[in-house]
């Protein structure tokens, strides 16, 4: 067997691993997988019996260079699980997960850069409603942006999880927990709309899916892909659709919500992840804010 057909199996005996030993998203598996590729095509999948802890280090050092903290922070995590699982399967005969130096944390260094009122109503607006393509897209731009949904979450979302009397909706998130969400009249119009109006009638029960034959549910990458083709008809610079999120979360504040109350809509599993959003909170910084030497208290 060749090394490339090695790695093949190698990684698909991963992402099984990944799935049924972790229960990792798809979106993860395919993450994780992609970053233990790169990983393989290194040292070879040979090379396993005789790998020590100094070749992880000096590939994890060497990969990180030119690299951003987010990129260099996904390998890690997809290297540590990729050589624990090595390791589970008695490919390695000792436990490498620990030689992988982790990433500076450098956390809440940055502000949650979300998207302007009048950039969001761009976005909607320029969605082709007289089109099949154009229902769903708005609809899958309302989700993202009244409720704070992760792309994968909208992807995700089947017929089963809308319940129109009681105007909600079952959510899939991180760790696949299902969380019922309220859903606001613009965002419940948007989705009517491109249910009656523009999905195909096919077996799929997905929520979103593809306008031309053969039906396939939307992946999280189209809907990425919907927001890019969004930002261009609206003249904005390519943006990601978590932006709709930290989005949410700004106005949120701004209307006098706590850091909580954020936290719950957006489904955060930590506060750690929602005390980002302390530095934009505006009404509870201001009274922290000193007056400028010499000037007018």
């Amino acid at each position: 067997m060749g090394s490339d057909d090695g790695s093949a199996v190698l990684l698909a005996e991963f992402r099984t691993w990944l799935d049924r030993e972790r229960g990792l998203s798809p979106v993860s598996v395919r993450c994780y997988s992609k970053q233990a590729k790169y990983f393989l095509a290194a040292v070879g999948p040979e090379a396993f019996r005789v790998l020590g802890a100094g070749e992880v280090t000096a590939f994890m050092v060497d990969w990180s260079r030119g690299c951003s903290a987010g990129s260099a922070k996904a390998m890690v995590t997809s290297l540590r699980a990729f050589l624990r699982f090595a390791h589970a399967t008695g490919r390695t005969g000792v436990p490498l997960a620990g030689a992988v130096p982790a990433v500076a944390p450098w956390k809440l260094a940055a502000l949650p850069r979300g998207l302007k009122a009048a950039e969001i109503e761009m976005l909607l607006a320029g969605c082709d409603r007289g089109t099949a393509v154009g229902l769903r897209d708005h609809a899958v731009l309302s989700l993202l942006a009244r409720l704070g949904l992760r792309g994968a979450e909208a992807a995700g979302l089947r017929l089963d999880d809308i319940d129109w009397r009681a105007g909600e909706i079952a959510v899939t998130g991180k760790g696949s927990r299902v969380e019922r969400l309220p859903l606001p009249v613009p965002a419940g119009e948007a989705l009517a709309a491109w249910l009656t109006g523009g999905r195909p009638q096919c077996e799929s029960r997905a929520v979103f899916v593809t306008v031309r034959r053969p039906w396939r549910p939307l992946t999280p990458e189209a809907v990425r892909s919907v927001m890019g083709r969004a930002c261009e008809r609206a003249g904005l610079e390519r943006r990601g659709t978590h932006r709709f999120r930290h989005a949410l979360a700004t106005e949120m504040l701004r209307a006098g919500a706590s850091l909580p109350e954020v936290g719950q809509v957006l489904r955060h599993r930590s506060m750690l992840s929602t005390s980002i959003y302390a530095k934009v909170d505006q009404n509870a910084l201001r009274p922290l804010a000193r007056p400028w030497p010499g000037s007018a208290a």
